[in-house]
């Protein structure tokens, strides 16, 4: 059993073993959980007997919140980056029109190049959408590929606005989750008889 399948069926049990009144704050929990989300907590809510639209809006809350603290640290941590890399810009300008002394060959700080990482291929996908559809069609499809958390964090890091995110990751979270709930739902009540 893989960590993700132990992370489901630990909620599960919690979501069993406490108040009914309690449960909607668990399916937030694991709705604010990369890979579990709100797709999955709404499921695993109402396999465990909340209420269809409880289990979603909780669950749908909890991912929401998440993704809010994701684009806050994100966009601070963008801020201070860029930021840096001015005043070294600006910096290396300022060096540029002093005449070096003799012997100086130059800064090996700006001459060397850091080797890429090899992109994954939730991310290439992801990136390929976000040039086809832009920062919409690429949170709404973004679900199919990465967590919603990523999708956020490598918007905001490619200089999207911080309200543009947010409001693409709500309603991309609104619509898988309603996706995910009525589907759970259905099911359980036409095909299972529950």
């Amino acid at each position: 059993m893989n960590p993700i399948q132990e992370l489901i069926i630990n909620f599960q049990d919690l979501a069993a073993q406490v108040p009914e009144i309690i449960r909607p704050f668990i399916m937030m929990l694991a709705g604010a959980v990369p890979f579990i989300e709100a797709e999955g907590a709404s499921v695993i809510g109402i396999l465990g007997g909340l209420h269809p639209v409880v289990a979603g809006i909780a669950a749908a809350v909890g991912n929401f919140l998440s993704v809010v603290l994701v684009v806050l640290f994100t966009s601070r941590a963008r801020t201070a980056v860029t930021d840096r890399n001015t005043a070294r810009v600006a910096a290396a300008r300022r060096a540029e029109r002093v005449p070096a002394s003799l012997g100086y060959q130059g800064s090996a700080e700006f001459e060397e190049t850091v080797p890429a990482k090899p992109v994954s291929k939730g991310r290439q996908r992801f990136m390929k959408w976000l040039v086809r559809f832009g920062v919409p069609g690429a949170s709404i499809l973004g679900p199919l590929a990465i967590p919603t958390q990523f999708t956020s964090a490598i918007l905001i890091a490619s200089g999207t606005p911080r309200g543009w995110v947010l409001l693409w990751q709500g309603v991309a979270i609104v619509i898988w989750t309603t996706v995910a709930t009525v589907s759970v739902w259905a099911a359980l009540t036409y095909v299972v008889g529950v």
